[in-house]
């Protein structure tokens, strides 16, 4: 029998992964919405009806990892995991391919100085593979006693006004997903505060573009988006259900679309 894969998340129905994964060869990848009070025992019945792998995205990564009989370094440092292996003796493993995916989608780019919004289970790892590169890491948060808990954690520093300058700004919040015309009037910067950067990492992303990252373009800073996240983060996954590589150029060609739907998304999947 084929094997089942499929992203766990709630809400989950706008998830690209679907897409992505039939384009690099599984079939049978589904979606999984799953209210928190359901995610326990629902995992623990994936084996038995033949699941062998899944994503876990908002609000499930932490829980992910504390269900896991067994868990890499990596998620344990984080404190969350995005990437279940499904035993079929139901024993489950947890890793968190989210760090590894916006170091590979940032490669080559200057990275010692960064800016991190957010605090939540994207942001711990984005500034957890930050730290792993040797990056010195500011941290905002709307809510900064959460921030000044994830800096002590992980050896970052915690702001609540951003610096002016640095090599990498990423926007790790949900700010913009629902309704874009508010990324600016619920982030800490302006438009024009942009031209501080060299880098700009949206986690969010739509079909044609978020504002943050037409923002960035516009006063000459570089960008990556959260499709290329999502779709470094897919192939990492990938390779660990199946043992090969990704087809990545036709996971990339899959999520980018020649038409726009004008939805929003979330790079966590």
């Amino acid at each position: 029998m084929t094997a089942r894969y499929g992203v766990l998340g709630w809400p989950v129905a706008h998830s690209r992964s679907p897409v992505m994964m039939h384009a690099a060869g599984l079939s049978r990848y589904q979606l999984l919405p799953v209210p928190p009070e359901r995610f326990a025992e629902t995992v623990r019945a994936l084996a038995g009806a033949g699941f062998r792998g899944a994503n876990v995205t908002i609000p499930h990564k932490e829980a992910a990892l504390a269900l896991a009989d067994e868990a890499t370094d990596a998620a344990r440092a984080i404190g969350a995991a995005n990437t279940l292996e499904l035993a079929a003796d139901g024993a489950i493993r947890a890793s968190n391919t989210d760090a590894p995916g916006l170091l590979a989608a940032i490669e080559g780019r200057p990275r010692a100085t960064a800016v991190v919004l957010g605090a939540g289970g994207s942001a711990r790892a984005v500034i957890w593979a930050l730290r792993s590169v040797g990056a010195d890491v500011a941290i905002w948060n709307r809510t900064s006693d959460r921030a000044r808990q994830l800096a002590d954690e992980l050896e970052a520093r915690a702001v609540t006004e951003i610096p002016a300058n640095a090599d990498l700004l990423v926007n790790c919040t949900a700010v913009g997903l629902s309704d874009p015309s508010t990324t600016f009037s619920s982030l800490p910067l302006r438009p024009d505060d942009l031209r501080g950067y060299a880098t700009v990492v949206d986690l969010v992303y739509r079909p044609q573009g978020t504002p943050l990252i037409h923002a960035a373009q516009r006063h000459g800073a570089a960008i990556v988006d959260g499709l290329e996240i999502l779709v470094q983060q897919g192939a990492l996954s990938f390779r660990t259900w199946t043992g090969r590589e990704a087809p990545i150029a036709a996971m990339r060609r899959a999520v980018r679309p020649s038409s726009t739907d004008g939805s929003d998304r979330h790079a966590d999947r």
